[in-house]
């Protein structure tokens, strides 16, 4: 297989062109070979695939494109769906961009090991690839103007080459008539010109050559404003005195990269992948990443390690991203000079630079690094177009919007290759005798290389200090920054120098992060940080910027974002830089928002009864839309809702923080999330009984006692839905004190002691009934009806169940028609109505797995299972029993657990099929 870019887009199998489909279609499969085994955003394909006016509807046309190319790519091509985007996995051999520029390369070795035949061979084959201008099929899209673009500048290139080794070889007259073509329509490359210079001249004809480097000087003098080269200068020269004629002969490298570290260690899959990617032309190679993460200590490295691949040297420049950025047109200018261009023969223009600067490098094969690049347009004007040319570029930011380069994003260091550069720098005899501080200590340093190098540096001018010395001056994060500097190497200045690249309102969001502490957070945060809506692009800054990472996407597949641990450390330097005052406002907002949203996702679960809420807080600018799926909403905000209470609570926002684990409750309930229910509720409690909080206290008490009721601590439960019922009463409110009464009839009635329970339920009914809480008294007629049936007493039973069940439908109520459903199908199990048992039990289950309640669909299959087994099917009754015995062990369900295994094992007893009718 076989894919065709350099003229119309073609893709053959065995030399038959295979259909392609539509324009966009093939615009798609262009845009993924020109970045073959690269993933691509949807973003950037919908940009190709419409650049002026995409439709509402492009991500799900170009999820169709994608599905088609899929059927209509043979085996040896895989397109392949990555977070987060696309890739087409291929090999790049198959390409004949990549087989055009491997033969060049290939060239270029024979032709500098003295085989130019062979070397004119492999350039015959190379230029065979070209059957018109790349893509020229298809529309133009903005995106590939610079791959595109490079490709033909490397096409030119390998023509010259090959012209000039038919003029080595003394073949003049077939280079003459191909070059005066080529002069007419590149009038500016000087290495055209000196190669014309030097065929006309091996032809015999000397004046000739004479009046075509004054027409080259008037050319380059009056519409470029340069003298010609020194080269073609000289061999001008040569030809008036009758000199030998010079051949261009490889000048001294430049060998222009700061040293590489000798301590350099890791990141061997950097180093191959970089070094791989630099083999492939001159689309640049950009590696970002967050401060301190090494990247020009690796590009150093890999570098030094290409010396072979570029003979032709290497050119180096700091472009001061981060401080003062270099204006691109005075680098050129000393790249120029580097090159041999000086004085009045530099342009003055950025373009003109920049031209005759692709001109010097065409031919040669050299490495350019451009370090701490501050964007894309000071990158611009230094890329080369020769094919042997490379370029790596390092940024703290990103430079997306540079068309056709390579993204490589460096992390962290590993744990193993974090202690690795400690024991180098520090002694590898330390780290082995105290290998727990070791890891603590890089554990401190956030696995960061330069937080390690720093520490490593500490520890070898300090061989008296233990490794525990260090950790110690560490563990404090108020102070970790100020310890991690030595001599005029520090953390802090790192992290100073990206801040100041931001605008205002994202250092401010920046610094206010901190109040969130260590927790992943959604991007509506830096709304509510900001206390505005439409923050997006103050994320955006941050994330480019490399202050702020992606952590991942959500169960949503919304993106969450995280800050570096020594990053964090320095955001509660600059919050703390704020007034008490200003940072306690900026968490109560923050906090705000996510009760206002957990509020919002709780209203659309099923009810859990007891379960209650405080009055709206003021939440500032709520964003809409995030709540459309409530369930996944808290699987996604679980340990943020979590980590919320703990802050609130350490900030004395008691009523935060009762409130936000009070409207929880709901998911927890309903997943079975026994353990943050109580952690959560324990935390809070503390809180609003410091700050005298008697309603939040009656409230957390009243959910603690549910809790322990799920955990079978039957004694604390009773004992702390007695307190909240006092405490509600004290209150004056009438349906507190009754769900907390509630409560404490089901402890009665788990205890074993229904008439108790009975006296219970029938107080909370009143004061429910009181209250106008019509679901409350749905779910109190269900208690009673269910507790009258432990009394044996089934008729009133299934008075009382069936007046719940009317009165659930009535205020549609689905969750608490399938809990009335549960007990109804128990009562008619027992009172030996096994087909009405079946009908209640299974409609029950299925409004129950439909709300997604997985506790309560336990029981109902328990039911099931007890029905089965009461009309001989024990078989089918483990079946059902082994489903819920699952969901009560993931939930600790002591109860539910013992009531399943009772089950299985009389279900094992009689696993033989008894004869009785089915129902």
């Amino acid at each position: 297989m076989r894919f065709h870019l350099l003229g119309p887009l073609t893709v053959t199998v065995g030399g038959r062109a295979l259909p392609l489909g539509g324009a966009k279609q093939r615009v798609l499969l262009a845009h993924l070979l020109l970045n073959a085994n690269r993933t691509v955003s949807p973003g950037q394909l919908i940009d190709t695939l419409w650049p002026h006016d995409p439709p509402t509807s492009a991500t799900a046309n170009l999820q169709t494109y994608v599905w088609r190319l899929r059927r209509l790519l043979p085996d040896g091509a895989v397109l392949r769906t990555h977070d987060p985007g696309y890739a087409l996995a291929v090999d790049p051999g198959d390409i004949d961009a990549h087989r055009f520029t491997r033969l060049v390369g290939d060239a270029a070795r024979a032709a500098k090991d003295g085989s130019p035949e062979t070397a004119l061979t492999l350039l015959a084959e190379a230029e065979a690839l070209w059957r018109g201008d790349p893509l020229e099929d298809l529309p133009t899209a903005p995106a590939w103007d610079a791959e595109l673009g490079r490709l033909v500048e490397n096409r030119l290139a390998a023509v010259e080459e090959r012209l000039a080794l038919q003029v080595r070889l003394g073949r003049h007259d077939p280079a003459i008539a191909e070059l005066t073509v080529l002069l007419a329509e590149h009038p500016y490359r000087e290495r055209l010109w000196q190669q014309y210079l030097l065929a006309l001249t091996g032809a015999g004809r000397r004046a000739e050559a004479l009046r075509a480097y004054a027409t080259a000087r008037e050319r380059l003098v009056t519409e470029l404003g340069v003298e010609p080269g020194p080269e073609l200068r000289a061999l001008q020269a040569a030809i008036l005195t009758g000199e030998p004629l010079p051949r261009p002969a490889p000048s001294a490298p430049l060998r222009q990269l700061p040293a590489d570290l000798p301590d350099f260690t890791g990141r061997e899959e950097y180093v191959r992948e970089l070094s791989a990617a630099l083999g492939a032309g001159p689309a640049p190679v950009v590696l970002t990443g967050a401060p301190g993460t090494g990247k020009t200590a690796l590009a150093m490295h890999v570098a030094h390690g290409l010396t072979d691949r570029f003979p032709d040297g290497q050119l180096y420049v700091d472009l001061a991203g981060t401080g003062a950025p270099r204006d691109p047109a005075e680098v050129l200018a000393d790249f120029l000079h580097a090159l041999g261009v000086t004085g009045n023969t530099v342009p003055a223009g950025l373009g003109q630079r920049a031209a005759l600067f692709r001109s010097r490098l065409a031919g040669r094969r050299m490495l350019l690094v451009l370090d701490d690049a501050a964007t894309a347009a000071q990158v611009r004007p230094l890329l080369p177009a020769d094919a042997g040319c490379a370029v790596l570029v390092t940024t703290r930011g990103r430079l997306p919007e540079l068309a056709g380069a390579k993204h490589v994003e460096l992390p962290v260091f590993g744990e193993q290759e974090a202690a690795r550069l400690l024991a180098e720098l520090a002694g590898p005899d330390r780290v082995v005798g105290e290998p727990a501080e070791a890891a603590a200590i890089v554990r401190c340093c956030g696995y960061l290389p330069l937080a390690i190098r720093i520490a490593g540096a500490r520890l070898a001018g300090r061989q008296a200090w233990s490794l525990r010395t260090l950790h110690d001056r560490l563990a404090d994060e108020s102070s970790r920054l100020s310890e991690l500097r030595v001599g005029d190497l520090g953390v802090r200045p790192s992290f100073e120098l990206s801040l100041r690249q931001l605008p205002p309102a994202a250092r401010t969001a920046f610094g206010r992060s901190a109040v969130l502490g260590a927790q992943d957070f959604p991007s509506w945060v830096i709304d509510a940080l900001l206390d505005r809506a439409g923050t997006h692009d103050v994320l955006d800054v941050l994330v480019d910027a490399n202050l702020v990472s992606l952590a991942g996407r959500d169960s949503g597949g919304h993106p969450r974002y995280r800050l570096h641990d020594l990053l964090r450390c320095y955001a509660s330097e600059l919050l703390a830089e704020e007034p008490p005052s200003a940072q306690h406002e900026t968490l109560a907002r923050v906090l705000s928002v996510l009760l206002a949203l957990a509020k919002t996702a709780a209203a659309a679960l099923p009810p859990a009864f007891g379960a209650m809420t405080g009055p709206t807080l003021a939440a500032g600018s709520v964003p809409a839309g995030l709540v459309t799926d409530p369930l996944g909403w808290f699987t996604a905000e679980r340990k943020l809702l979590a980590a919320a209470v703990q802050l609130a609570a350490d900030a004395g926002l008691a009523e935060l923080a009762w409130q936000l684990t009070a409207a929880a409750v709901p998911f927890y309930d309903l997943r079975g999330a026994y353990d943050d229910w109580r952690r959560s509720h324990l935390t809070a409690l503390a809180a609003v009984e410091a700050a005298g909080d008697r309603r939040g206290a009656a409230v957390l008490t009243r959910g603690l006692g549910q809790v322990r009721l799920y955990h079978d601590e039957y004694a604390a439960a009773e004992q702390d839905m007695q307190r909240s019922a006092k405490l509600f009463a004290e209150l004056g409110d009438v349906r507190g004190e009754a769900l907390a009464v509630a409560g404490s009839g089901t402890v009665a009635r788990v205890r074993d002691r229904p008439a108790e329970a009975l006296g219970f339920y029938r107080r909370a009914l009143a004061g429910l009934e009181q209250a106008g809480d019509l679901s409350g008294v749905a779910q109190m007629r269900n208690s009673i009806g269910s507790t009258y049936a432990l009394l044996g007493s089934f008729a009133e039973a299934e008075t009382w169940l069936r007046r719940a069940r009317e009165l659930a439908r009535e205020i549609e109520d689905p969750h608490r028609e399938a809990k009335v459903l549960t007990e109804l199908g128990t009562l008619h199990r027992d009172s030996g109505r096994l087909p009405e048992s079946l009908t209640c039990l299974r409609l029950a289950l299925s409004i129950l797995e439909e709300l997604d309640d997985e506790r309560c669909s336990a029981y109902a299959l328990l039911g099931i299972g007890q029905t089965l087994l009461a009309a001989g099917e024990p078989v089918q009754a483990r079946g059902v029993c082994d489903r819920a015995l699952r969901v009560f062990r993931e939930t600790g369900n002591h109860q539910g657990e013992t009531t399943g295994l009772a089950l299985l094992e009389q279900a094992q007893r009689r696993r033989t099929p008894s004869p009785a009718a089915r129902p």
